[in-house]
């Protein structure tokens, strides 16, 4: 197991049981409790977690993993349903992105795109994340519109005012939302208050709404809403989808497509 993958490993048990001991954990992964403590110091100085006497605890009472930890989660199923999603924006339209690992996926599709490798623009895209606007920012056939606002360091989103100013004198033709959570009853949802403010504008100001998310966050809850179910015309997945739930969002006006 390389320092990578220990650190991606060490990072979800984390997330899954709120701390972790050493003892147990280097077991647990095969390796030396000194390999483990070593691999703990250096994320704790990062501020990617909490160092204690026996392990360490997760960082802050909101914890959430910055996005650059969060890429290598169902990587193959982020990259299918970028791919769709990707294959349904029409050249010329106004797309756009909120920040999170699969919509960056989104934004990597459409930049493989050879019918949007020329154009004037071939695409325009209006999104509020610093990551995807500058991998995109270097495609001379796209124009980037960058939404101002407050940089989330965790997202690399912009919240916040200026960010929502913006919007409100766009139209977009399609919006691809990222979520923590998509429930057919709830409606799409994420963990924090202002970036749900900022994705929720950038639904209404949107011909098209499409959801891009693995099947992990589906018939789950978050925090913040941003829109009902009924407010969302397509919704992007993998097909570990459970039937059940397929079937509540299609009930709710939702076209379902899963790859």
């Amino acid at each position: 197991m390389t320092r990578k993958e220990r650190w991606q490993t060490l990072l979800d048990l984390l997330v899954e049981r709120g701390e972790l001991e050493v003892e147990p954990t280097a077991e647990a992964l095969g390796v030396s409790a000194a390999t483990v403590r070593r691999d703990l110091d250096q994320l704790a100085e990062q501020q990617l977690l909490v160092r204690t006497r026996g392990g360490a605890v997760v960082h802050g009472v909101s914890y959430e993993l910055p996005l650059r930890y969060r890429t290598s989660r169902r990587a193959a199923e982020k990259g299918r349903i970028g791919e769709a999603v990707a294959a349904l924006v029409t050249p010329g339209e106004v797309v756009g992105l909120t920040g999170g690992t699969t919509t960056t996926e989104v934004a990597r599709a459409l930049a493989r795109r050879p019918d949007l490798a020329q154009g004037s623009p071939a695409l325009t895209v209006v999104t509020n994340a610093l990551n995807i606007a500058g991998e995109l920012v270097i495609r001379p056939q796209f124009k980037i519109v960058l939404t101002g606002g407050v940089a989330r360091p965790q997202s690399y989103e912009l919240t916040g005012p200026l960010a929502e100013q913006v919007l409100g004198q766009l139209a977009v033709d399609t919006a691809v939302l990222g979520v923590d959570g998509f429930d057919p009853r709830d409606g799409a949802a994420t963990r924090h208050e202002d970036e749900a403010s900022v994705n929720r504008l950038l639904c209404e100001r949107a011909r098209r709404v499409v959801v891009a998310a693995d099947s992990s966050k589906l018939g789950v809850r978050a925090f913040a809403r941003i829109c009902a179910a009924s407010a969302v015309h397509v919704l992007v997945t993998d097909t570990g989808l459970a039937p059940a739930v397929a079937r509540a969002f299609t009930a709710a006006g939702v076209e379902v497509v899963t790859v």
